[in-house]
């Protein structure tokens, strides 16, 4: 199997099958990320598929000291951000589109203890900013190094982003949630 180095590097040259194969392996991902963020299918798939076209028309620009995959969700979290900008959702927006966040690809288990579905609806109530930190975070197991290259937020900021989106799930699902590695000290 090839490594996203190779593939990039095969892509760069005009191998198209070489960044279907980066699409492939990340797609799935960026999806549920998107899902999660936006909470409406056709906004995520619309985001994913922009992100997507927007990689592959930068990838001259692309550092290879970054690892693809960060700097992949790096361009996905700016076209959610923007997609929520542009709607309006900068303020608490709860999911509208029911199917979607019923039938959204579960992320790496995020608590311990609650059905990953009232998970994911407690999350669609989350401010976007805690939302994105969370999901980073715990369903796509990034520290805080990684998330502040992705998002342009400072460390602390993110911590303290995780920690109320972490306080406010605990109030929504109660104190049997607790995400995959806390202690309750951020």
């Amino acid at each position: 199997m090839m490594t996203d180095a190779e593939l990039v590097r095969r892509a760069r040259t005009g191998d198209q099958e070489a960044f279907g194969r980066l699409v492939v392996r990340y797609y799935d991902a960026c999806r549920r990320f998107a899902t999660h963020m936006l909470g409406e299918r056709a906004d995520a798939e619309d985001v994913v598929q922009e992100s997507l076209l927007r990689a592959y028309l930068a990838l001259g620009r692309y550092d290879e000291r970054d690892q693809f995959r960060g700097w992949l969700f790096r361009i996905l979290t700016n076209q959610c951000r923007n997609a929520l900008t542009s709607r309006g959702r900068r303020t608490r927006r709860f999911v509208s589109d029911e199917v979607a966040l019923d039938t959204a690809p579960a992320p790496a288990p995020l608590a311990t203890g609650v059905e990953d579905r009232l998970v994911l609806r407690a999350l669609a109530q989350l401010d976007p900013l805690q939302r994105e930190a969370v999901l980073l975070k715990y369903a796509e197991g990034l520290d805080y190094t990684e998330m502040a290259r992705m998002t342009g937020a400072g460390e602390s900021a993110l911590k303290m982003r995780v920690k109320r989106g972490s306080e406010r799930l605990r109030l929504l699902l109660g104190p049997a949630w607790q995400a995959p590695g806390e202690d309750g000290h951020e």
